[in-house]
């Protein structure tokens, strides 16, 4: 190990400071005793974070979680977490204490995180910024989905067109869910609601740490693609719609199935968002007209 390398690890295990490190794929790759000791994880465990918050949240550790739904915080949190190069918010636990928590990620999806302990210099005004901290939340995600809505994901498609005209790879994909107006007309506006959501959960399960899905309007949803050539993000996205296949989402009609198109465009230096829209969404279009449930590429 370099020496320098060595020095930082022993200086991070001595500091109240917590300190950790995900990769690409939000498993723990490194944490320092202050970060393993608040969010109770053994000293060689490298969980994946989701499985480290719902254990917790089982458990009633770690951090605060105020929902009655723990699969829809958790969707709605992933929507956004590691999606911009760097945030700041405030977050609480469970043993009383209030800390400070930064998340750096860089291009290949590696996050740092560090939290201080702000406990005794930030108890006045708390609920205010937790409120804010709400209001801020629910702005980014759609309501009936819980994932990232229109505002949060074209602001994404400027990030990674940002880029590419610095060099990176990237491409946007445009989802829709085929016959939906059927669907609604013949099963009811309920069932329609229930397929929306089936269908963000299922695609969300699915989608990398760095990338960004969310819904932009009616049966219509976007997924942002960070630093991903053309032909990986096709086989990417056919996977998806193999998913999408196999899903029963009725109770009440447990024959019931659907399928979704998809149209991908690859970032252009020269574009601006609704350029690279336009040509994802002539792409979908392109697969709805060879017969739907596939993907096509501009």
């Amino acid at each position: 190990m370099d020496a320098r390398v060595e020095q930082l690890l022993n200086l991070s295990a001595q500091t109240e400071t917590l300190i950790a490190v995900y990769d690409g794929d939000d498993r723990l790759q490194y944490a320092n005793s202050a970060f393993r000791s608040a969010y109770f994880i053994e000293p060689e465990e490298t969980p994946l974070w989701p499985d480290l918050m719902r254990r917790n949240f089982e458990l009633g550790r770690g951090t605060v979680i105020r929902t009655d739904n723990f699969e829809a915080w958790l969707r709605s949190t992933q929507s956004r977490r590691g999606k911009i190069g760097y945030r700041a918010f405030e977050t609480d636990l469970g043993d009383g204490r209030w800390l400070w928590m930064t998340e750096a990620v860089q291009s290949n999806g590696w996050m740092l995180c560090i939290a201080s302990d702000i406990t005794r210099l930030r108890a006045q005004g708390r609920t205010v910024r937790q409120d804010r901290d709400q209001a801020i939340k629910a702005s980014y995600t759609d309501e009936l989905t819980g994932v990232a809505n229109r505002r949060f994901v074209m602001a994404r498609v400027e990030d990674v067109l940002a880029a590419a005209r610095n060099g990176s790879s990237g491409c946007l994909a445009v989802f829709d869910i085929d016959n939906f107006k059927q669907i609604n007309d013949r099963l009811g506006h309920h069932a329609g609601d229930l397929v929306l959501r089936d269908f963000a959960h299922r695609i969300h399960q699915n989608v990398r740490r760095n990338d960004c899905f969310g819904r932009v309007g009616g049966e219509e949803f976007l997924l942002v693609m960070p630093a991903t050539a053309q032909e990986d993000a096709i086989a990417m996205i056919e996977r998806m719609l193999t998913v999408i296949r196999f899903s029963r989402p009725l109770p009440d009609s447990p024959d019931f199935s659907y399928t979704c198109s998809a149209g991908i465009a690859a970032c252009l230096p020269t574009d601006s968002a609704s350029e690279l829209y336009r040509r994802a969404d002539e792409a979908l279009y392109a697969a709805k007209l060879s017969g739907r449930d596939r993907v096509r590429a501009a």
